[in-house]
């Protein structure tokens, strides 16, 4: 019997002494080592970080802003279809005076929906072009895309 008590004594030592660390030691050494450590950290990064951003600010004003160029793509000329050019003009345009001169039609002849402004009526004209009798703005550009090349 004396070798039964001994192992449960054993056992309940070593459950006992493991929680009573536990619970004390490291809710002390938690609390109080990250704060100075925190606090001591802290001041160093501010600097290093304040020191770069002078830096960038002080190079920024040396260069010189460039104007931005347009794309290539849209500035090309292209020869507008014999249904857009009853609009446009025969001439070879680049799309984005191709779709500015349609907007200058639509307003010229009043064409946009009073209740919707994003809507185009089309009259005679842009009814060939678009194929229906009203069109969204956002349509125009990849309707006007078809009728150029």
């Amino acid at each position: 019997m004396a070798v039964k008590k001994k192992a449960t004594k054993k056992a309940a030592t070593k459950k006992a002494a493991p929680k009573a660390t536990k619970k004390v030691a490291p809710k002390a050494t938690k609390k109080a080592a990250p704060k100075a450590t925190k606090k001591v950290v802290a001041a160093p990064k501010a600097t290093k970080k304040a020191a770069p951003k002078a830096a960038k600010k002080a190079a920024a004003p040396k260069k010189a802003k460039t104007a931005r160029k347009p794309n290539a793509a849209f500035m090309k000329a292209l020869t507008p279809s014999a249904t857009l050019a009853e609009i446009v003009g025969s001439k070879p345009l680049p799309r984005t005076q191709v779709v500015s001169k349609i907007w200058e039609y639509i307003k010229k002849h009043n064409l946009q929906n009073p209740k919707n402004k994003r809507n185009i009526l089309a009259d005679e004209k842009l009814a060939k072009l678009f194929g229906k009798k009203e069109v969204t703005m956002f349509e125009l550009a990849g309707i006007v895309g078809k009728h150029l090349s």
